[in-house]
């Protein structure tokens, strides 16, 4: 039975949960390893898959609609494209940051379609030129954007997510790591589920912090701050400075303290793959959060 799940973010909805598990857990065994000496057997790893949450039942085709700046939908989809587009014009010189009259936010545009448009159109252009963004085609970037709001507005989708984490968790299960949108769907898992058995948390590449997200979290915050999540003795944070899907990467003043001194967060480099989950699975700081937890006996 898996000692660690891992929960993977958006745009894997053509994956499974073998294949994922297969890749991504050997990128952990191999993190783990390299940081500690410790060999961890694949069957102690488990992916959580939900990805198909975000298809129609019964297709599987390749294909993404012909989404461009009219399909961006006003709210969350609209303030993400936002956030992304104002953290990538401060660490990339070739993103032209927002003027003036770019401040505004998409609210100030919202009344009409015809000025939203034209709004969402400058961030999507801004963004295709970001580092962080070059593989990503404009279609599959709006297309990740609808995952992140589907999730967090679809009861549907946000319970079978879930539903997928709760299945892969066992009695001898202690670590979960999830990366990006997974961090979302792993906390309110875990915030859900105080009984568990796990011990530690790890997010790597996590928005949980980012202001759009993190005020329509499940349990919402009091006073700003989000609840601890659940039984979770020790939860580890890791970010890239150059993620923009983390661009809050310190999570400790955004969350109470649980039974420690909170949320330790840890940044590392991940090279030009800022946001790769394998990367940040590899990473040493992720590898000795996941070794400590399965490690050390916790009351």
């Amino acid at each position: 039975m898996a000692r660690v799940v891992l929960v993977h973010g958006v745009a894997q909805q053509f994956e499974g949960p073998e294949l994922l598990s297969l890749r991504l857990g050997a990128a952990l065994r191999d993190g783990v390893k390299l940081a500690t000496g410790t060999a961890l057997l694949p069957e102690d790893v488990a992916c959580a898959f939900y990805g198909n949450c975000f298809i129609e039942p019964g297709t599987r085709s390749n294909g993404l609609p012909g989404w461009d700046e009219h399909d961006v939908e006003d709210g969350l989809e609209a303030e993400l494209l936002d956030a992304w587009w104002r953290q990538a014009a401060e660490i990339d010189d070739a993103v032209e940051p927002a003027d003036e009259e770019g401040t505004r936010g998409p609210a100030g545009y919202a009344a009409s379609r015809m000025l939203l448009s034209p709004w969402v159109r400058e961030r999507l252009n801004g963004l295709t030129q970001a580092r962080f963004f070059q593989p990503v085609s404009e279609r599959i970037l709006i297309g990740e954007l609808k995952q992140v709001r589907r999730y967090l507005d679809e009861p549907p989708v946000w319970h079978a997510a879930r539903a997928a984490v709760a299945a892969e968790i066992r009695p001898d299960t202690r670590v979960v790591v999830a990366h990006s949108l997974g961090s979302v769907v792993a906390y309110e898992a875990l915030c859900e589920n105080p009984d568990w058995p796990v011990t530690d948390l790890v997010t790597v590449g996590s928005p949980l912090g980012l202001p759009v997200i993190h005020r329509r979290l499940s349990p919402l915050p009091v006073e700003g701050r989000g609840a601890w999540p659940g039984g979770v003795v020790r939860w580890t944070n890791v970010a890239d400075p150059g993620d923009i899907v983390a661009l809050v990467g310190a999570l400790a003043p955004q969350f109470v303290s649980g039974p420690g001194d909170g949320v330790d967060d840890r940044t590392i480099t991940n090279g030009a793959r800022m946001h790769d989950f394998e990367r940040y699975l590899t990473a040493p700081k992720t590898g000795t959060a996941v070794a400590a937890g399965l490690r050390e006996p916790h009351a």
